[in-house]
């Protein structure tokens, strides 16, 4: 049995595209395990956020990364109320709006923005020894040595649908931005959204969030780690 296993530790990546399930499948699955939850993509649009307050333009590579290495990034990682702060100042609604969301994939590309947030990631995953991690490069980067890698998928209608419900939007325009997220997301230099070769696939097309965490947690027990 290896060390990390011994000491208790579970990690797990979940990554996949907007609208697939992640946020809210790995906070229940975080939940049931009596585990820490890390929203990762939460630390790149609190980022986002400080860029656009600091009147940063998103494109400029060398400015936005110097305002990524001097705000004060918190997040917590209670799946059952965590809390996301930049420079002191509270920015869970600011952060899942369409400002931020729009300007995202570009802040996310940067390669120095991707190489400070990771190291932070890495730190808080070492640190809190049963910990899901929810993105799009816990697997394929973040933290390769996972004891499970999930990467969740579903059809673009469902995507959409579920994401305009959530942020009462038109499902025609949340199509088409999910569309433009997955291209940016997917061809960035950068750590791009990719499926971790050892990554289990799983459709959430036709499932439930319970169908989906029960899943998970199967596949947990089946290596010994839930």
């Amino acid at each position: 049995m290896e060390e990390n296993e011994r000491a208790g530790r579970c990690v797990v990546a979940v990554d996949g595209p907007s609208g697939s399930g992640k946020s809210t499948v790995s906070r229940r699955l975080a939940a049931g395990l009596g585990a820490r939850y890390l929203d990762t993509g939460a630390m790149y649009r609190a980022i986002t956020w400080a860029v656009l307050r600091s009147g940063v333009d998103v494109t400029d590579a060398e400015s936005v990364a110097k305002v990524a290495g001097e705000v004060d990034l918190r997040i917590g990682t209670d799946p059952k109320g965590y809390g996301v702060t930049a420079d002191g100042v509270n920015v869970d609604a600011e952060i899942r709006g369409p400002e931020v969301t729009a300007a995202v994939s570009a802040v996310a590309s940067v390669p120095a923005v991707r190489a400070l947030l990771v190291a932070r990631q890495r730190e808080m995953i070492v640190n809190a020894g049963r910990i899901v991690v929810e993105g799009r490069d816990i697997g394929s980067v973040v933290a390769p040595d996972a004891h499970l890698k999930v990467y969740l998928t579903a059809s673009e209608a469902a995507r959409a649908t579920r994401r305009s419900a959530e942020d009462a939007a038109d499902v025609a325009v949340t199509a088409a931005d999910l569309a433009r997220r997955d291209r940016l997301d997917s061809t960035r230099k950068a750590d791009p959204l990719i499926q971790a070769a050892d990554a289990v696939v799983l459709d959430t097309t036709e499932l439930g969030i319970d169908e989906v965490v029960a899943r998970l947690r199967d596949l947990l027990t089946g290596r010994g780690v839930a």
